[in-house]
C-alpha cells in the first residue's frame, strides 16, 4: 500500500469506530480495525478523521472586493447594487488572484469538494466564468470544483444573460442557479431555470426567498415546479431566510413538501446574520433557518459559506467548522446528536446535496481525508477543533500544528 493513516476515529452508521485505514493510488483499499499490511505509516493519534468538506454555496467570483465597496446599509440591495458596480473592472488575472486566496483558505480548513456560484450576463460575460475554470484546473491536486452559473442581476429583466447562461453550461458548468428575488417576474425566472436545466440536463441550485418579510415567497412555486419536472434530488434552494419567520404549523407544511418533493436546503449563517434583520431596531430576527426539523423530515440540508469579504458578507476565512459552530448557536443547537449533525452538514449531507456518489470513507473511494483535533463530531463542532492535516486522493493537501503552550521554568 502507498500509505497507511493508523488509529483514526471514524463515525460511521452513528458509532463512533477506531481503524486503520489503507490507500493505494489515491483510493482507500482497506478499512480494519489493525490493518495487516505494509507501506509508509501516518499516525492519526485517535483523533477523528472525516472525509473532505464539501462546500456547497460559495462565491469565489466576487469574493475579497471589500477595499472597492461601500458598506452603509448592509441590505441584499446594496450589495448587490455595490458589487455590480465593482464587477464592471473585474479582469480575469483579478478575479483569478482574489479567488485563489479564499480557495487556500478553504482547502486549508478542509475543503475537498465545493460548488461555487459564478455570476453570468451581458456586463461580466466570462471574464469571472473563464478565471474561475482555471482555478479549478490549477487547484485540481486538492480540491475539486463544480461551477453553477446564475443570474445575479435578472435573468427576463437582463436580455442577454439566458443566453450566457446556456453558453456557460456547454462551457462546462454542471448546474444552474438562480435570483429570482431580483427578476421583475420572479416565476418567470424560476419556469426558465427549470427548463433550461431539464433541456441541458443538470442540477439546480437557487438563491431564494432572501428577505425579511413573509411577501413573495417562492418556495412553494419551485416544489411545485421540481414535482412538474421529475427534478428531486436535483434541486437546492440556499438562502430562504423567510423560512425563519414562520410559525410552526405552515413551517412544517413547507417542510414536508420539501421533503416530498425532493427539494434540498443550504443556510448561510454568515450572510443570513448580517444582511437580515435591517429594518428593526429591537427584537431583530436574524434569518437563519433551524434545519433539524426540516432533517428529521428527510430534507437534505448543508451549511455553507456563500460570500467572503464582500458587501454581502464583510467576514469570512473558508472554515467550514465555524460555519457549523455558528449556526449551532444561532440556532440553539445543544443536543449532542444535533451538534454533531452540524458535522454532517458540512460533511456526507453536502455531498448527497452535490450527487457525489463517490464520496466517504468507503473501499473504491477516493482518499479523500480530513484528521481533525477531536475525538468525535459534537466535540468537532462544539469546541471549533481544527484540522490538523488532510490528504486529497492519498496526497498530503494541508496541514498544521497543534499550538504549544510555552509554560515559565
Amino acid at each position: 500500500m502507498d500509505l497507511i493513516i493508523r488509529n483514526a476515529v471514524l463515525a460511521q452508521q452513528g458509532e463512533l469506530r477506531r481503524a486503520d485505514i489503507g490507500i493505494s493510488d489515491g483510493t482507500i483499499v482497506a478499512i480494519a480495525s489493525s490493518l495487516q499490511a505494509d507501506g509508509e505509516q501516518r499516525d492519526a493519534e485517535t483523533c477523528l478523521v472525516v472525509p473532505g468538506f464539501v462546500e456547497t454555496h460559495i462565491h469565489l467570483d466576487k469574493t475579497c472586493i471589500l477595499d472597492r465597496c461601500t458598506i452603509r446599509e448592509g441590505t441584499v440591495a446594496e450589495a448587490v447594487r455595490e458589487t455590480a458596480a465593482a464587477k464592471r473592472n473585474f479582469t480575469a488575472d483579478d478575479v483569478y488572484a482574489r479567488a485563489k486566496q479564499t480557495v487556500e483558505r478553504c482547502v486549508s480548513h478542509g475543503t475537498m469538494r465545493m460548488r461555487t456560484h459564478v455570476e453570468l450576463d451581458p456586463g461580466i460575460g466570462f471574464i469571472g466564468f473563464e478565471a474561475i475554470q482555471q482555478l479549478a484546473r490549477d487547484y485540481a491536486w486538492a480540491l475539486d470544483i463544480e461551477i453553477c452559473v446564475f443570474p445575479q442581476e435578472g435573468l427576463t429583466n437582463y436580455p442577454g444573460t439566458e443566453e450566457l447562461l446556456i453558453e456557460g453550461l456547454r462551457r462546462g458548468a454542471r448546474s444552474i442557479g438562480a435570483a429570482p428575488y431580483f427578476d421583475t417576474d420572479p416565476p418567470a425566472q424560476i419556469d426558465r431555470i427549470f427548463a433550461i436545466a431539464r433541456d441541458h440536463d443538470v442540477d439546480i441550485d437557487m438563491h431564494l426567498d432572501l428577505a425579511e418579510t413573509l411577501d413573495h415567497m417562492q418556495i412553494e412555486y419551485v416544489c411545485r415546479k421540481t414535482e412538474e419536472y421529475g427534478w428531486g434530488g436535483r434541486v437546492a434552494v440556499g438562502h430562504v431566510t423567510q423560512l425563519s419567520l414562520l410559525p410552526p404549523e405552515r413551517f412544517n407544511a413547507i417542510a414536508t413538501q420539501l421533503a416530498n418533493a425532493g427539494v434540498a436546503v443550504t443556510v448561510l449563517p454568515s450572510t443570513d446574520l448580517h444582511l437580515m434583520g435591517r429594518r428593526h431596531d429591537h427584537a431583530i430576527p436574524r434569518g437563519v433557518v433551524p434545519l433539524e426539523p426540516l432533517r428529521a423530515r428527510g430534507v437534505t440540508c448543508s451549511l455553507s459559506t456563500n460570500n467572503v469579504l464582500n458587501p454581502f458578507t464583510p467576514y469570512g476565512d473558508g472554515s467550514l467548522i465555524r460555519m457549523a459552530n455558528l449556526y449551532a448557536n444561532v440556532c440553539h443547537v445543544s443536543r449532542p446528536d444535533h451538534l454533531a449533525g452540524c458535522l454532517d452538514m458540512v460533511t456526507h449531507d453536502a455531498a448527497r446535496l452535490m450527487r457525489l456518489d463517490d464520496y466517504g470513507i468507503k473501499v473504491g473511494a477516493p482518499a479523500d481525508l480530513v484528521c481533525i483535533d477531536a475525538d468525535n463530531p459534537t466535540a468537532a463542532v462544539a469546541t471549533l477543533a481544527q484540522p490538523l492535516w488532510g490528504l486529497k486522493r492519498g496526497r498530503p493537501s494541508f496541514s498544521r500544528t497543534r499550538p504549544v503552550l510555552h509554560r515559565p521554568g
